[in-house]
């Protein structure tokens, strides 16, 4: 069970973070969570799918790490085996959280502020890295972080905007991904939705200078180009099962 609090350089002096991954931390997930300002690196990698979130019927984006569930082929017994990590994976422990005070003009300001849940088997007192320098101030690694989650933030209040202009201009369609891994092995993966090619092409000029304005353009065009990721999960998949082969 979580238990998230405010991390402060008191409390959690001796806390460490493990970096590594691996599937005892939680990161043999098939899916996980990006948001916009990622897309220029994860696209480099992954497949980008939009899914609806059932408890908002809001869409967010997802990076597709393996075909059947509990399965990442990113993962190796080496660690994460690409050069970029989504954020809600690389943030570990640590969430954005919000700490309301008093300005001196008598106003309530909502200041943010990083929690970390203790109950998190990356967190330890033994080995990892470390979170506060011996004086109390925040390590290298614990500044790394405080820029991840502002990312998060940052990409949170674009995500909706962002899927209200794609879906104003109809750019959103479902998608069945039929994957044939081999002659034998088929997965069919369904509640994906993507960009449509086509109707981005047919986009008039006006609307088209909106979603560039607004920085969205570039977003479509990049989960586009993410599609070719899709082979690179086939290839991981069909190596894998090869080497499994050589070794029984």
């Amino acid at each position: 069970m979580a238990q998230q609090v405010m991390l402060n350089n008191a409390a959690h002096k001796d806390l460490r973070v493990i970096t590594r991954y691996s599937p005892e931390f939680g990161d043999n997930v098939a899916t996980a969570m990006v948001l916009p300002h990622e897309y220029a690196q994860a696209q480099r990698e992954y497949a980008i799918f939009f899914r609806k979130d059932p408890a908002t019927n809001e869409y967010m984006s997802v990076v597709l790490l393996g075909l059947q569930k509990d399965e990442n082929l990113y993962l190796d017994e080496k660690g994460w085996n690409a050069d970029y990590v989504p954020a809600v994976i690389a943030r570990g422990p640590f969430f954005i959280g919000f700490q309301f005070r008093n300005t001196q003009q008598g106003k309530l300001e909502n200041n943010a502020v990083i929690h970390i849940d203790l109950e998190h088997p990356r967190v330890s007192k033994t080995e990892g890295e470390a979170l506060f320098k011996p004086d109390g101030g925040n390590t290298r690694y614990l500044d790394g972080i405080a820029d991840m989650l502002n990312g998060i933030n940052k990409g949170l209040e674009i995500n909706k905007p962002m899927f209200e202009a794609f879906q104003a201009a109809e750019l959103i369609e479902p998608v069945t991904l039929e994957v044939k891994v081999n002659s034998e092995e088929q997965y069919n993966l369904t509640g994906l939705h993507t960009i449509s090619r086509e109707k981005l092409a047919k986009l008039d000029a006006d609307t088209l200078f909106k979603l560039h304005r607004a920085g969205y353009l570039q977003g479509a065009f990049l989960v586009l180009s993410s599609m070719n990721n899709v082979q690179r999960l086939i290839d991981i998949k069909n190596n894998r099962r090869r080497q499994a082969a050589m070794a029984s």
